[in-house]
Order: C-alpha cells, then structure tokens, then sequence
C-alpha cells in the first residue's frame, strides 16, 4: 500500500504529517514505527494525523504517534506544524483554527511573519492529572532511581513532564538520566524529562528526552513546561526565550489561570510517497 505524506520540522523536531481529512489512513503501531524508522522509513521524531473534526465547536481533530509507535496526548512543535499544514493544503482558510487533541482543545493561530502561535491551555499541576505518584503538590520533588537524585516540578501541558534545572545544559546527563526518569514507576504513563539551565529572568537553554522518542532538537510542551516550572520556582518572569538545540521558542504565561501561549516557526521539508510493507499490521 502506497501513502502520501508531508514532512515537517518546527525547531527540528520533525514529523510525517498524515492528511485523513481527505484520505482515511491511520497507521497501526507497526507501521507508525516504520514510518518514523530514519534508515528504513521516512524518519521523523512523531506521526501527526489531521483528521475532521468530531466535536462541536472545533475545525479539526490532532493525533499524534511517537516514534515507538504509541499514541500520545499532546506534542507543541506538532501542533504548529498542524496549524501550516491545513492551511498549505487548502483544508482551512481560517488564521486561527480550534483543534480537538486527546488532552483537550488547543488553538493554534498562523502570524503574519510565519510564524504560529498555539494556546496551549492551562497548566495543570495535581500530582493525579500529570499523574504522578505523590502524597504533595510541592513545586519541587524528590524523584530517585538506580542511586541518583533529581529535584524536580512536574507540569501536565496535555502531556506529563519532569523539569529540572542544571548548571549546565551542554553537561546535562540526558542520555543516561532521560530513561531512568521516563520510566521511573512513580509516572505510570512514563514522563517526559526535562534539563533547564537559566540565563536570566526572561531566558533559558533546554533539552528534552521525549518519552518514546528519545532527545529531540527541541519540544514545545517541554518548552511550556520548563517555562512554567521555573516561574513557579521563583526564577523566572514572562515572556521566556527557550533556546532548545533546533533554534528558539518564545514562551508566555501569566501565572495560575492563565493559558501558555508559545510562538515558533512551522516548516515543511518536502513531500513524497511511501510504500508501506505488506506484512505491517
């Protein structure tokens, strides 16, 4: 079976874009790993998939699959890759469009410079509504594993996060502390971990490993989260400049109540078609 698909990249973190809208395909796990495979498929960090809306009040409807094949709640740099896609393609020819995604609704809004801002909604900090394993709701938590200590503030951005911050993000231990924080057994759905240093009160350097994905160039969600978190820390003031391996991020929250708004470019790369193996189901 041959498919289309658009790949995109916001920040390089990268995505196999997927129109349902007009076709009907949505891949199985299998198939999703094959797709985001970077020798044997396209290769990309997500699988995003338009789809039509099913609720009132929304024009589209935002799935997106990690590159392990498991579908997940939210994704930032997806979702202003989304916003471009529908109105490259002709499917919308609104500026900001209302989307229906599996943490709720998210409104991503194309500016006249290119670039896409996205409310991405409250924060949400409940220990359950991350969830997180905790008998607090401290802003900053102890979390141990294989002999390490982390201190960290967990933030739900429609996704689960971990933040903590480092002296340093070019020394940061992603690569060795990532997994044993994204699936340390106090995130029962795993977690994404975040590595933040400060530059000041309106700057910061991040990386992110992306539970499912690995280190990505950069994460939006982790962006807002690590944003959020270090406001709440007393370290921050807003707007934040997020300066992540793929480029930058603009962040804005104006505390409890209040949506984060993040502002990014949305690129897209090239477009093409695959032939997916008879034998992935």
């Amino acid at each position: 079976m041959k498919i289309r698909f658009t790949k995109m990249q916001g920040l390089g973190n990268d995505f196999v874009v997927l129109d349902a809208v007009t076709g009907s395909f949505v891949p199985t796990p299998a198939q999703a790993r094959f797709l985001a495979d970077r020798h044997f498929g396209v290769g990309c960090d997500q699988i995003l998939i338009v789809e039509k809306a099913t609720a009132p009040g929304v024009d589209f409807r935002y799935r997106i699959f990690n590159a392990d094949g498991g579908e997940v709640e939210q994704c930032g740099n997806g979702a202003r890759c989304f916003a471009r896609f529908v109105a490259d393609a002709g499917l919308t020819d609104k500026r900001e469009i209302r989307v229906e995604t599996k943490s709720g609704v998210i409104a991503p809004r194309l500016e006249a410079d290119g670039q896409v801002t996205v409310d991405m909604g409250e924060p949400r900090f409940a220990p359950a509504e991350i969830p997180f394993a905790s008998d607090s709701d401290a802003v900053i938590q102890p979390l141990a594993a294989a002999g390490r200590e982390w201190l960290i503030t967990v933030v739900s951005m429609g996704n689960p996060h971990a933040v903590q911050v480092v002296d340093d993000v070019d020394l940061a231990p992603v690569a060795e502390d990532g997994p044993l924080i994204e699936h340390h057994p106090r995130f029962p759905l795993r977690v994404n971990a975040g590595f933040m240093a400060v530059v000041d009160r309106h700057a910061i350097r991040l990386r992110v490993h992306e539970r499912g994905s690995g280190e990505t160039l950069a994460c939006g969600t982790g962006a807002c989260a690590a944003v959020v978190a270090g406001i709440r820390r007393g370290l921050l003031d807003s707007p934040v400049r997020v300066d992540t391996r793929g480029g930058a991020l603009s962040i804005a929250w104006a505390g409890a109540g209040a949506p984060v708004l993040m502002t990014g470019p949305a690129v897209t790369v090239f477009q093409g078609e695959i032939e997916l193996p008879e034998d992935l189901r």
